[in-house]
């Protein structure tokens, strides 16, 4: 038997290689994936910063991006996708064979009759692009902006369908497009997270899922600000905490998980470093950021901050306050852009139009309409939109067929749609302008140029300068990506 020194020796060398072959083994794994081009330029910068700037892979026209999620569904055409054929023959039914094989998440389908737009449509700019009569003010930014009618997905529920949109994949657990973009490439802001979000409206059903760090440490996940108020929650000191006692404390939580972090190699411990540090940097600067009185009344007026909202109609896009909110939001998404901030996410919810779509659909484009466009403009003419990418999408369409499922007494609505839908995308070296793909007259399935939920996230990527493919994580024996097995990039999109 052991005497205690020595066996206190062996027990002190088992842990030093334990601990040290974690840390080599790591730090090894990482120059490996460095030197095979799977990490976006780590440096040794990163190490100590999660968050401290990357290269690409290659040069790329972005540096920072807006998106804007309208969580529910937004229905494409009423919006951006014309149909008078559709019209022409509102009422009648839809040939079975289209039918057959179709799964809805409410319509009866052997009762389902075609349901025209009662919206109307108008050429906007140079180029042309029709937009609804709900979208004036977007429409007015037609020439900047890239309008993709061919969008298509595999998910019809909303949640697994805003978890494709947000994250790749329609299930939990994997990183969203902005903890990508952080990941990839860092952030320049010093006392701002790499990504926040922000939201108005009822909430996307997805919840902190869609913004989620998924397998990456957490140090990429989206970070919720809220627009008025304590711009995070427990943010501020508690009374009795003055500055110097928090540095103090601080101080000492730092070299404990610093000990930690040398003990286990454990990359979590490092985000939680950084977290610490950054949560003490904000205290200063997201008041500052948060606080609008420095923006000129005619910026404020603009973006309509101080809108009075109208819940008489429509009112599931929000309450009272909502339309102030978006408007704030949006100007926000612009200021944390100048900070640095890499992604900022703007969601509205919610834009699930089974019934009351006519109604519905004016109060929410009324809700969005005015703000995004006046920040498309207020980027343009600052410089900052041929470096900010500016994305507006939800996570599928409406169907031709108007909803008619059993109960319901009158249709007025639009079911899940996932075989054909619109986005669109300007700014940050997107060409403009444009109209990209077509649905069929009835708008039923894509005819040209389909654009898969993968292939616009491996388009998105590239405009950072990132190769989706390359983009990647070892995680449970398997490359991770935000592609998952697909995506390819869209070079008509990109100018």
């Amino acid at each position: 038997m052991l005497n205690p020194p020595t066996e206190s020796l062996n027990l002190a060398r088992r842990r030093f290689l334990m601990n040290s072959s974690c840390s080599v083994a790591g730090y090894a794994l990482a120059a490996m994936m460095q030197k095979e081009g799977l990490l976006a330029g780590e440096d040794s910068g990163s190490l100590a910063n999660p968050l401290a700037p990357k290269d690409s892979h290659f040069p790329g026209t972005a540096k920072n991006c807006i998106f804007i999620f309208l969580a529910g569904g937004p229905s494409q055409i009423d919006l951006y996708d014309p149909k008078p054929k559709l019209q022409e023959l509102n009422g009648q039914p839809l040939p079975k064979e289209l039918t057959e094989k179709v799964r809805f998440a409410f319509i009866n389908k052997e009762s389902a009759t075609l349901s025209g737009s009662s919206r109307k449509f108008k050429k906007y700019g140079e180029c042309g692009t029709e937009f609804s009569d709900v979208l004036p003010h977007i429409g007015s930014c037609a020439d900047d902006i890239a309008l993709v009618r061919s969008m298509y997905t595999e998910q019809f529920n909303h949640h697994p369908a805003q978890l494709m949109m947000n994250t790749g994949v329609g299930r939990f657990g994997r990183p969203s497009v902005g903890s990508w973009l952080t990941y990839g490439l860092g952030s320049q802001s010093n006392n701002l997270p790499g990504y926040v979000v922000l939201t108005a409206g009822r909430g996307a059903s997805g919840g902190a899922s869609l913004w989620s760090s998924g397998s990456l440490p957490s140090t990429y996940a989206g970070v919720l600000f809220r627009n008025q108020g304590e711009p995070v929650l427990n943010l501020n000191n508690p009374p009795g905490i003055n500055s110097a006692i928090q540095k103090s404390g601080l101080e000492a939580i730092k070299q404990l998980n610093q000990e930690q972090l040398q003990r286990t190699g454990d990359d979590e411990i490092a985000s939680r470093i950084a977290s610490y540090e950054l949560a003490f940097q904000m205290q200063s600067s997201a008041p500052e950021l948060i606080d609008l009185s420095s923006e000129t009344k005619e910026t404020q007026e603009a973006y309509g901050v101080n809108r009075k909202g109208n819940t008489k109609e429509g009112k599931r896009g929000g309450g009272s306050d909502t339309e102030a909110a978006f408007g704030r939001n949006c100007l926000l998404a612009r200021r944390l852009v100048e900070r640095g901030v890499r992604f900022v996410n703007l969601y509205h919810a919610s834009w699930d139009h089974h019934s009351g779509l006519d109604a519905g659909i004016e109060r929410n484009a009324g809700i969005v309409d005015q703000p995004v466009a006046a920040l498309l403009k207020d980027l343009k003419q600052r410089g900052l939109l041929d470096s900010t990418l500016v994305v507006m999408a939800g996570e599928f369409g409406r169907t031709p067929l108007g909803e008619n499922r059993t109960g319901s007494k009158a249709v007025t609505g639009r079911d899940h749609h996932p075989s054909a839908f619109s986005l669109w995308m300007a700014g940050g070296g997107v060409k403009g302008g444009q109209v990209i793909g077509k649905t069929t007259e009835l708008g039923w399935s894509v005819e040209e140029d389909p654009v898969h939920i993968n292939d616009f996230h491996a388009t998105l990527l590239h405009l950072f300068g990132l190769n989706h493919l390359k983009l990647a994580q070892k995680f449970g024996g398997l490359d991770i990506r935000l592609t998952n097995v697909g995506g390819k990039v869209v070079d008509k999109l990109i100018a």
